[in-house]
Parts: structure tokens; C-alpha cells; sequence
């Protein structure tokens, strides 16, 4: 399904947008610039529009390979009847993408929101084809002892008024751009943060990604999260850097520490002032940082 406004948004960053076929569905990503490879895994309900700013900061040293999921930015919004929206589709998918654009070159992973799962996930089956890791308000493990869903995310993923609100209200994308920064985002900032989902078909995405959130055994993504939560001891020999946004009602402090445990020799910044979109609450930092980072 064409999606002309999006697709003009990343045009006029002077990006070249790039598909692959995969069992019949159309995958977007770019792939700028040239040099040591660097994967940004986007989550939900962004798209690649997330890592615009990241991708200009390194195009001129690394090739920046930044893929849309399935559903979500410009690529393809198949009915649940030709894709299965689980954590496991993602990650095939994203291994698909790699091997397609990179094989078996090592990466540096920059990973947010649910791309922490799909890319640690597919991150600990191959830990020698990552050089480096970037982690930006995520998880890659089950929701931590003590936390509940929060209400919104509660009523999302569980009830039919939630997926109302999502599908046919855009609720979801739309709350995210308001709230997402702890700085309200301009008018435009929020505007290309939902251009992709103007309308139910282009937001089934949003609403399967809320509804695969993994909680207990028995959930579809369950085994996947709890496999991809106890590889991660497998990168922890790998440099590592933490950036985070401290004001996010969901990966809050504690999903920041959590990280800083697993990964005791990461360089790692809580920013105090920052939420969820932590590169559009702290994007000069942390740019400067992701470039000395790569740098080094």
C-alpha cells in the first residue's frame, strides 16, 4: 500500500528508500552511506523516521542500514491471514534483511523500544556477527519483577475498546508522539511520526505489536523473549553503549539499570530530562556520543 507522504518525508532528508521482497510482502529500509555497517531497530509505533538524524551523523564514515518492519513505515500492511505479527516473524524478518544487505559482515546494533527484542533476538543466535551494541530505552528480557503493564498498554493490548482506539482512532501513534518526549514535539516533529498510519489497515501493526507483548508462559513471544533475555551474556563481552531517556513511563529507571547490570563495562547515560524518544529529547548528546562511540 503506497504511503506517498511518508515516503516524501524520508525523500526530503535526501534518503533513498530501498525495498526487499520476502515471502511475497515488500520490506523498506535504507541503506546510506558507506564504511563499517550500523543496524538501527526501530520499535513501536515509530518507523525508520526515529534514526532520520542518526543516520545523517554517520552516513559519511559507516553504512547505515535501517529497516521499517512489516507493516509499519513503508512496507507492506498484510491481514493477519499473510503474516503472523509475533516477535518470531520480526526477527526472521530481520535476518532476512542482514543477510540480504550485510551477510555476514559484523554489525554495530543500535536497538529501541520493541527493536531491543527483534534485534538482541537475533543478535544472541549470531553474537559474531555483532561488533557493537547501542542501547536506546528498551528490553530483550521479561518484564522485570515487580513491574506491571501500564494501564494504557493494559487496555490496548487486551481489550476490544483498545484495539478501537488503536485501529480506527490511531490513539496509539498519536499519544506516542505527544507524550514520547518529555519536550513536546512540534506540530511537523508529530505529524512525521504518524504519517505512516493514516489509516486502520496501515495501524494493524501498531495494535499486534501491543497485543505480542510476552507477560507469561503461553504467550506467542514468550520462549522467544526469555531465550533472547539469557543470551544476552553472549555480547557482554562487546563494547557497549547505554543512552536513555529517564522520564519514560515504561522503560523507566529500573529497565536502565537493568542494562547497566547486564552490561557492567557499557558506557551508559541516564538523562534526567529525557523520555522514551530519548534521540528527540537529547539528540545533540547523544549523536555526539554515537559518533564517538563508532569512533573509537
Amino acid at each position: 500500500m503506497p504511503q506517498p507522504q511518508a515516503q516524501a518525508l524520508i525523500e526530503a532528508q535526501g534518503f533513498t528508500p530501498r525495498f526487499f521482497t520476502r515471502d511475497g510482502l515488500s520490506m523498506h529500509y535504507l541503506d546510506e552511506g558507506k564504511g563499517e555497517p550500523v543496524l538501527m531497530v526501530h520499535g513501536n509505533p515509530s518507523w525508520c523516521w526515529l534514526y532520520r538524524d542518526v543516520v545523517k551523523a554517520l552516513r559519511g564514515s559507516h553504512r547505515c542500514i535501517v529497516p521499517d518492519h512489516i507493516g509499519m513505515g513503508l512496507s507492506d500492511r498484510p491481514d493477519d491471514a499473510r503474516y503472523r505479527y509475533t516477535l518470531d516473524s520480526r526477527v526472521a524478518d530481520l535476518e532476512a534483511l542482514v543477510d540480504r544487505t550485510v551477510g555476514e559482515e559484523p554489525v554495530t546494533l543500535i536497538v529501541h523500544d520493541w527493536g531491543g527484542a527483534i534485534g538482541c533476538a537475533w543478535a544472541v543466535r549470531h553474537p559474531e556477527r555483532v561488533r557493537r551494541l547501542v542501547v536506546l530505552n528498551t528490553a530483550a528480557f521479561p518484564m522485570l519483577p515487580g513491574k506491571r503493564l501500564p494501564g494504557a498498554l493494559k487496555l490496548v493490548r487486551n481489550t476490544a475498546i483498545g484495539a478501537f482506539l488503536v485501529e480506527r482512532l490511531n490513539a496509539f501513534a498519536l499519544g506516542t508522539a505527544w507524550i514520547g518526549a518529555s519536550r513536546r514535539l512540534g506540530k511537523e516533529e508529530r505529524a512525521a511520526y504518524v504519517a505512516p498510519y493514516d489509516n486502520p489497515v496501515a495501524r494493524r501493526a501498531v495494535l499486534r505489536f501491543v497485543q505480542d507483548i510476552p507477560l507469561a508462559a503461553g504467550d506467542p513471544a514468550w520462549k522467544t523473549i526469555v531465550e533472547t533475555g539469557e543470551g544476552l551474556a553472549k555480547l557482554a563481552d562487546k563494547p557497549a553503549l547505554i543512552l536513555w531517556g529517564l522520564k519514560d513511563f515504561v522503560f523507566d529507571r529500573d529497565y536502565f539499570d537493568e542494562w547497566c547490570r547486564r552490561f557492567p563495562r557499557a558506557e551508559a547515560i541516564g538523562f534526567a530530562d529525557a523520555g522514551h524518544y530519548v534521540l528527540e529529547d537529547a539528540g545533540e548528546t547523544c549523536l555526539a556520543r554515537i559518533r564517538d562511540f563508532l569512533g573509537r
